[in-house]
């Protein structure tokens, strides 16, 4: 799989509405997985939404989820940038390159669904969350 670049939007919990209607205005695939089919959901979390991903037949693809308590919420500065994949070496590239003077949020590394995931906002303010696929099986 080729790595890609999206967007991904934090919602105060309001994620399933807000990709939902997406999917009604850009048409495709929704798939959402809330934190209760991951385990260890925080109470009242269980159905919402961990993570959503809007494919759509143009090509776009739109990430969402909604924001854990404990974490802020702040309108205005809840979307990042997502970068995904299976090539393990050239998005590690990305990371170390995007944390040089950044500050790490979450150190990349192994995550409850099995992938190797980081988050980190680089020395612009952007925030940026890399996601690399682990072979399943």
């Amino acid at each position: 799989m080729a790595s890609k670049l999206n967007p991904y939007i934090s919602f105060d919990g309001t994620a399933r509405e807000a990709m939902e209607t997406y999917k009604d205005a850009l048409g495709g695939e929704l798939s959402i997985n809330t934190f209760g089919e991951f385990g260890e959901a925080p109470p009242g979390f269980e159905d919402k939404v961990m993570h959503s991903q809007l494919e759509t037949p143009s090509g776009f693809t739109l990430m969402a989820s909604d924001t854990p308590p404990g974490m802020p919420f702040q309108p205005g500065t809840n979307i990042s940038v997502s970068l995904s994949g299976d090539d393990e070496g050239e998005l590690r590239g990305y990371w170390d390159k995007l944390a040089a003077n950044g500050e790490v949020a979450m150190p990349l590394e192994k995550q409850m669904w099995g992938d190797v995931f980081g988050s980190v906002t680089d020395r612009f303010g952007i925030t940026w969350m890399v996601n690399i696929a682990q072979p399943q099986g």
